[in-house]
């Protein structure tokens, strides 16, 4: 797949701004970008250095569109691996569209999504997993998203995978190499050296697949359900949380029927909270209709904040918390549970005691006591929730997984390298372990991009933005 056409796109985000960048790539970029450029100082933009700026104007048949600076890069030091100009110009949307339809006119097309990084992976820029990291940076909106995403574009993931695929494939030749001698029965791949790497590679992709855990949600936030009966405290935690006004206040229970998600980042981690209708025993069909939703959303949550009022479960004789709480622990037995405890600041020394006496029937050790209100106790939720958040790896700048396609290879490579091990184990004839390898080194090139089809980078570049 090769591209010999120049393309044009919006590089900026669209609408009105102080500056816009409008992107060429291809062929003739530079040449196309002369034939509209008129230099101040009456420069031959074709014959200018790469990575050089030069100001001027953007003329259409004797009509000055704009006054522009224009970027030349010249392939194959340039980020698509071709010659390319960047044509920063004022934001305005009417002078954009003008500067677009006239380079259209001059010989360009309009990119598609993506297009731009697609030509530097076809290029040899970028490999498959770092044009894919490329998107994650874009859309990363913590500093540990933005942190996986700029380790992988530097190419550690690929790196890492680049090294046990080569390995591999120097057992694999030494292997084939020796069906060509079978007749002769020789070996010229130690078994020992190829045991040991087996067991390397299967080690590093039990890793590997073990950080798509945390990788995921660090990509995409951790979801949180705040739980519990109406009017404990659910939309004032939330909204502590948040530090603004998002969810509705009420002394009327039975406010929130619909469920409210917000965003906030804590230690530099994404986290989706998401307030739920209050749960209890209703005929209000709404009402009911809400509360199914909360078990919805508690079965897609990592983590769960069950919400009591305190002065609620001083008089709560009949252990009602204590069941509903068991009653979400046997629904959702994995599901970590907080146990936040709302409305300490109205308690006196005497309630002090009782709850107390409560909480040791409930026997819940992970317990957090707050005041939504008063915004006490707030800190130390948001530490605890953090502790479920493994960061060692993020820390450790180790290689986190948090791409689907790459964790599915990933298990698909390791179910190879399982059968390869296991042959060489059972002294399997070599031309059986051949072919367990060469699915290995498939799926491993996979997520490089040494193995690629139209079909494959058409779904990736999909999901990029146009202009990049």
């Amino acid at each position: 797949m090769m591209y010999n056409d120049s393309i044009v796109a919006l590089a900026t985000p669209s609408g009105a701004g102080a500056i816009s960048i409008i992107r060429i790539s291809g062929q003739n970029a530079i040449e196309i970008g002369a034939s509209v450029f008129k230099s101040i100082k009456n420069k031959d933009l074709t014959q200018q250095k790469t990575h050089t700026l030069h100001l001027g104007h953007i003329i259409d048949e004797g009509k000055t569109l704009d006054e522009v600076l224009i970027s030349i890069f010249k392939g194959p030091n340039s980020y698509t691996g071709e010659n390319t100009i960047e044509i920063s110009c004022h934001g305005s949307t009417y002078i954009q569209q003008q500067i677009i339809q006239l380079l259209l006119r001059k010989g360009c097309r309009m990119a598609n999504a993506g297009e731009f990084t697609l030509r530097a992976f076809l290029n040899g820029k970028l490999d498959l997993s770092q044009a894919e990291a490329v998107a994650d940076l874009i859309s990363s909106d913590n500093e540990a998203s933005h942190q996986i995403a700029m380790q992988q574009m530097r190419g550690g993931f690929s790196n890492e995978i680049a090294k046990l695929r080569e390995e591999l494939l120097n057992f694999a030749s030494l292997i084939e190499l020796e069906l060509d001698f079978a007749e002769e029965d020789v070996e010229f791949a130690d078994r020992t050296q190829f045991h040991e790497l087996l067991n390397r590679i299967e080690f590093v992709l039990k890793r590997l697949i073990d950080s798509f855990a945390v990788g995921n949600v660090i990509k995409n936030g951790i979801p949180v359900a705040i739980v519990g009966e109406p009017n404990v405290g659910k939309s004032t935690l939330l909204n502590a949380l948040l530090n603004e006004e998002r969810a509705i206040v009420s002394d009327i229970a039975g406010t929130t029927r619909d469920t409210i998600e917000d965003e906030l980042v804590i230690g530099g981690v994404g986290f989706r909270f998401i307030d739920t209708a209050g749960i209890r025993e209703t005929k209000d069909v709404v009402e009911s209709i809400g509360i199914q939703k909360t078990f919805e959303k508690i079965e897609q949550a990592q983590v769960v904040l069950f919400i009591i009022d305190s002065l609620q479960l001083i008089i709560d004789n009949e252990n009602k918390v204590k069941i509903e709480i068991e009653k979400i622990r046997n629904q959702f037995p994995l599901k970590p549970i907080i146990v936040v405890i709302n409305k300490v600041d109205t308690l006196n020394p005497e309630d002090r005691i009782k709850l107390e006496h409560q909480l040791s029937i409930i026997n819940y050790q992970l317990s957090i006591e707050i005041s939504a209100k008063q915004k006490t106790g707030i800190d130390e939720l948001k530490n605890t929730l953090l502790s479920f958040v493994n960061t060692g790896a993020l820390r450790n700048n180790e290689t986190i997984v948090t791409n689907t396609r790459h964790y599915d290879s990933l298990l698909k490579a390791l179910d190879e390298i399982q059968k390869v091990k296991f042959g060489l184990e059972s002294n399997l004839s070599s031309d059986l372990m051949a072919l367990d390898i060469k699915e290995a080194l498939y799926h491993f090139g996979l997520i490089t991009g040494q193995v690629t089809n139209d079909e494959l980078l058409g779904n990736i570049f999909a999901n990029f933005c146009i202009g990049k």
